[in-house]
């Protein structure tokens, strides 16, 4: 199947998971929402995350992460850059989310890293998303 955004994808996936309280999500695999996932367990908003398969049906599970209540750790999830229009910032201009309680997850040339790391490290590049 054709995809225009990826990212968006993985992004809505999540979202619809957890609000449909599942415990587990698989996606298609790809280096980008691999390294997206992986920030986001280890800034604590997943559980887990698996990589399985073989090359052509290559997935990623992800362990979907609930507080006791069972509510959703994940209060929200937005895409900020798109195909259509890329944001693009440096490492002054990356700004904090929700007053530091979320994150902005960076494309540097360093890597996929979140918005306070690039800023730590003095890098700047492509804003993808923002997770509170």
């Amino acid at each position: 199947m054709s995809q225009t955004d990826p990212i968006a994808e993985l992004l809505t996936r999540i979202r619809n998971a957890m609000r449909a309280r599942y415990n587990e999500l698989t996606v298609p695999h790809s280096r980008l929402r691999e390294a997206i996932c992986r920030v986001l367990m280890a800034e604590g908003f997943l559980a887990g995350v698996e990589v399985g398969g073989e090359v052509p049906e290559k997935m990623l599970a992800l362990k979907l992460r609930y507080s006791p209540t069972r509510e959703s750790v994940i209060r929200g999830i937005d895409r900020i850059s798109k195909p259509s229009n890329r944001r693009y910032a440096g490492a002054a201009e990356i700004g904090k989310v929700r007053g530091a309680m979320g994150v902005q997850i960076v494309s540097t040339p360093l890597g996929v890293m979140t918005g306070r790391e690039a800023r730590r490290r003095k890098v700047g590049g492509e804003i993808l998303c923002r997770v509170w």
